[in-house]
């Protein structure tokens, strides 16, 4: 006779990629939305741009591993949040730790497994969808899949949130719910890709310009402060933002301008000299080449 094998969830269905081990682990959660729902929910706005189609929790999941060498139907994401294992995807081998995501593309080869010495604890989602692979890109960085969080528990709690919307029932008001929590989940794992690291040169560089709004400085004045060259300095901000230092700080003195035209009665030249700019008709010319409008114009205009 065969072993009684243990069901993987309330919506669980038999797959072609059955895991290595094959009874389950402790206290684990687990959604596999039927097929023909799946099919379904693709074609109906709202969840056809993303969907979750799988997603879990396996806690200490020694055994665990997974081999596609045709790759998933679906983008995979995994999330470890303790213990560690060894994720492979065309024949590049990553090493996946607590306080690390990796995304796997769709149709990729690709093999993952929990170290039998530590092994991992992590949350896991599969998505479809016509938005599923760019979301799931911009989890990645151009020389790794693997992002390194710092907000570990806000995307664990998502996950959370997400498994427990898919063990109640499935309708497309559920299924929907789950793409809309999903959507928040990718867009904090990327966002962790460019958020500058907490006492960084980048970071700190950021933060004395957010404390300068109403002031002025040289870039090579600012790296010498962080401690590394111009040029690295404008790279990093380039790369994290998508224009140099000085773009940086204009976007925050445009920020703080707003905010001063809609929340104050000062005038436009207060307000220009508030934000560092002695001369209000430079002030003018430099907001509207932001805004496509004058200060005037803008704090005209009908809001919220």
């Amino acid at each position: 006779m065969h072993p009684r094998r243990r069901p993987y969830g309330r919506h669980a269905c038999a797959r072609r990629d059955q895991p290595y081990r094959i009874d389950g682990f402790a206290h684990q959660r687990l959604c596999v939305i039927p097929r023909p729902q799946v099919e379904v929910a693709l074609n109906r706005p709202g969840t056809r741009r993303l969907l979750v189609t799988d997603a879990g929790y396996f806690p200490s999941a020694r055994g665990h591993r997974r081999v596609r060498a045709n790759g998933a139907t679906e983008t995979i994401v995994l999330l470890c949040v303790g213990g560690r294992g060894v994720v492979e995807i065309g024949g590049a081998t990553h090493q996946l730790t607590r306080s690390s995501a990796i995304a796997i593309p769709a149709g990729q080869a690709h093999s993952y497994e929990s170290s039998s010495e530590d092994p991992w604890t992590i949350w896991w989602l599969h998505i479809r969808g016509s938005d599923a692979v760019e979301l799931a890109n911009g989890a990645m960085t151009s020389d790794s899949p693997i992002t390194r969080l710092r907000s570990l528990d806000r995307v664990a709690a998502l996950f959370d949130e997400l498994v427990t919307t898919l063990e109640k029932r499935l309708s497309p008001a559920q299924l929907l719910l789950a793409s809309g929590i999903a959507w928040n989940l990718l867009a904090r794992i990327a966002s962790d890709n460019t958020l500058p690291v907490e006492g960084s040169a980048l970071e700190r560089a950021m933060r004395y310009l957010e404390a300068r709004v109403d002031g002025s400085i040289q870039v090579g004045e600012l790296a010498a402060l962080v401690g590394i060259s111009q040029s690295h300095l404008s790279a990093l901000f380039r790369e994290a933002t998508g224009g140099g230092p000085a773009a940086f700080h204009s976007s925050l003195r445009m920020t703080r301008a707003r905010a001063l035209l809609d929340t104050t009665a000062l005038s436009i030249r207060e307000v220009a000299l508030a934000v560092g700019y002695t001369d209000p008709l430079y002030f003018s010319r430099h907001f509207r080449r932001h805004h496509e409008m004058s200060p005037s114009e803008y704090r005209s205009l009908r809001k919220g």
